[in-house]
């Protein structure tokens, strides 16, 4: 009994010395970064104190988990990471009901799960989830945290990771606080931005752009229970959070560690550049964010090390870099390559690689340690936000393409058979975005609907190779799920009161079980999606080229709707061929280095004067 009590207490000892290391290492900045943003010595040390007792409530299988990972902090980073995006309450009703999916995602090849927001949000009221009410509590539809804890277990059981949202820049107007200061409570009023006059937010209306000018004007919205005026940056019931104050960031902290210690691999950072406020400035990239999520990644490696930070920054790959941080004072763990996404669609509308290859060129020119989530679709609609400059050199207008691109994905020009529907279009600017599931605006609607067979045939290789290209790029691919099967757009959204005004519901439709059911019958839509899928995301699994950390360049064409891209690790090449136009093309490359042989076909190939088919592609690998 003696002899099993003292392994016991050196083995909690050998633990608290795990700790203690890791608190030691960050202590000094830790302190210093919270000293320049607070001052407040008291504040600090409750901080560390609740930081180390956090470190106690985590679970042994976590803390094991910890310590594996901290031997290998580059293992996100490999070649068979592939991610899938999904509401729970689309995909499988509930939490419990994701966790008896788990096989089929696996069969997906699917490691890394990103769940859309489940915490508690007030129904119509909640954005898509992102106006939460208790950041401890799940949405009571989707289940528990007893649940998100099995389902997080199931999954490392299992090999995957799961990724949630952490909305930190705003609450809902039904939030504890808001509750409390909309009846005039100074302590939570504090955590807010109020004020009892217009003059202030007159001013800050002055330098601070409106996110949704239409359905949301302005940056503000008056509070008639308590008589003042609250920031409001999104929707009028989501109140942005002031992290001047050092109690909004340590209670934030505490829900961040709570979800962390609920199995929690991923924390999904929402709307990053906007957490600090001040006036006279534009409230977005302030110095003082990157101090607030340098926080994060050092309370996260002291007390959760496995724990990943990723980062929701909407700006082109060059300005997001800096959210990385350095390589001695990292920040986020990952970015969304989102500017890509959108380009990649424009190549599409215009058959056009060249401003998609200045793109990659100035991604694949960043370092290698940065790692980018990369996808075609996700949740969100498609803003227009490409490098007019770069177009207007080539004749190409700013307002006129916005048009011509809205106009190509709902089908209205350009010989397309793209569906979709816009979001937030302004009559005025002439601004809008565009919203659709993949395969609808591959086609496959479109197809479907006119039992065009041959249109069909045209869309699914359209599919595959949009796919095919996404995995070429550096980083992690993320699927949304139905993508996998060709899931088309969803127009029942209209028939409820809650979704009928926002279009982004067209591609948020829930999961088409029957149609999964098809996966194995390679006659049928499913069937040749998904399996074309599987092909390459097992190629992409055993090819080392692939590697998150290999070295990537476009190559050169002279065809203007052909994208080449090349990379090699460890002396293995593989060179990407890409065809964004309806027709055949040559792509016009010269690589005379040796033999090749195209990777899904087996076939053996010269890398010189290549025939690409109408929307198809090659993955070439040299011999």
């Amino acid at each position: 009994m003696k002899k099993t009590l003292k392994k016991k207490l050196l083995k909690n000892k050998k633990k608290e010395t795990v700790y203690q290391k890791r608190f030691e290492k960050h202590f000094e900045e830790l302190k210093w970064l919270y000293t320049e943003l607070y001052g407040n010595n008291s504040m600090f040390a409750e901080l560390c104190e609740q930081m180390e007792g956090f470190y106690r409530e985590r679970g042994e299988a976590l803390k094991a988990l910890d310590e594996k990972r901290e031997k290998n902090p580059g293992w996100y980073k490999r070649n068979d990471m592939l991610g899938m995006m999904f509401y729970i309450d689309n995909f499988a009703g509930n939490l419990k009901g994701v966790q008896s999916r788990l096989d089929y995602l696996e069969k997906c090849n699917v490691n890394y799960i990103h769940l859309m927001p489940f915490l508690e949000t007030p129904k119509g009221r909640s954005d898509g989830g992102y106006a939460v009410s208790d950041f401890r509590k799940v949405q009571k539809e989707l289940g528990t945290m007893e649940d998100l804890e099995s389902l997080t277990a199931a999954c490392h059981e299992k090999g995957l990771c799961v990724c949630m949202d952490f909305v930190m820049n705003h609450t809902s107007e039904d939030h504890e606080w808001a509750k409390r200061a909309r009846q005039g409570d100074g302590e939570y009023m504090s955590r807010y931005f109020f004020f009892d006059n217009d003059h202030i937010p007159a001013l800050y209306e002055k330098t601070v752009p409106q996110v949704f000018p239409t359905t949301a004007p302005g940056n503000f919205t008056w509070v008639e229970e308590a008589g003042h005026f609250v920031m409001t940056t999104f929707y009028p019931y989501q109140w942005d959070l002031n992290y001047k104050n050092p109690r909004v960031f340590n209670e934030m902290m505490y829900n961040f560690l709570y979800l962390a210690n609920r199995g929690v691999d991923i924390i999904r950072i929402d709307a990053v550049p906007y957490i600090w406020k001040e006036l006279n400035t534009s409230c977005r990239n302030l110095p003082q964010v990157h101090s607030i999520v340098r926080l994060m990644r050092m309370i996260s490696e002291i007390v959760c090390p496995s724990v990943l930070l990723l980062g929701e920054v909407v700006m082109e790959p060059e300005k997001v870099a800096p959210y990385f941080g350095t390589l001695d004072k990292p920040e986020c763990h990952m970015l969304y390559n989102v500017t890509t996404m959108a380009t990649t669609w424009h190549t599409l509308a215009t058959g056009d690689v060249r401003l998609l290859k200045r793109q990659l060129d100035i991604v694949n020119s960043l370092p290698k340690d940065y790692v980018f989530l990369n996808y075609l679709r996700c949740h969100d609609d498609i803003g227009w936000g490409l490098d007019y400059p770069s177009l207007m050199g080539e004749g190409i207008g700013e307002r006129s393409h916005k048009q011509y691109l809205n106009d190509f994905f709902q089908g209205y020009a350009g010989g397309s058979n793209s569906r979709g529907e816009l979001y937030n279009a302004d009559p005025f600017s002439g601004d809008a975005r565009f919203c659709g599931t993949t395969a609808s605006m591959c086609g496959v609607e479109k197809a479907g609907f006119e039992q065009n067979e041959a249109m069909m045939e045209q869309a699914i290789r359209l599919d595959l190779m949009l796919h095919a290209y996404m995995f070429m790029q550096s980083g992690i691919p993320v699927l949304y799920s139905g993508d996998e099967v060709a899931q088309v757009n969803d127009y029942t959204y209209k028939d409820d009161p809650y979704k009928a005004a926002d279009s982004r519901y067209i591609h948020r439709g829930a999961m088409k079980w029957d149609l999964a059911e098809n996966i194995t019958d390679s006659d049928t839509v499913e069937g040749k999606v998904f399996q074309g899928l599987d092909r390459l995301e097992r190629i992409r699994k055993q090819e080392k080229a692939f590697m998150a950390n290999a070295d990537a360049w476009t190559i050169q064409t002279w065809e203007q709707s052909v994208l080449c891209i090349g990379r090699v690790f460890e002396g293995e090449k593989i060179i990407g061929l890409f065809n964004f136009s309806e027709n055949d093309k040559t792509a016009w490359i010269n690589e005379t280095d040796g033999e090749y042989v195209d990777l899904l076909s087996g076939e053996e190939m010269k890398a010189v004067g290549v025939n690409v088919p109408a929307y198809g592609f090659f993955y070439l690998k040299k011999k």
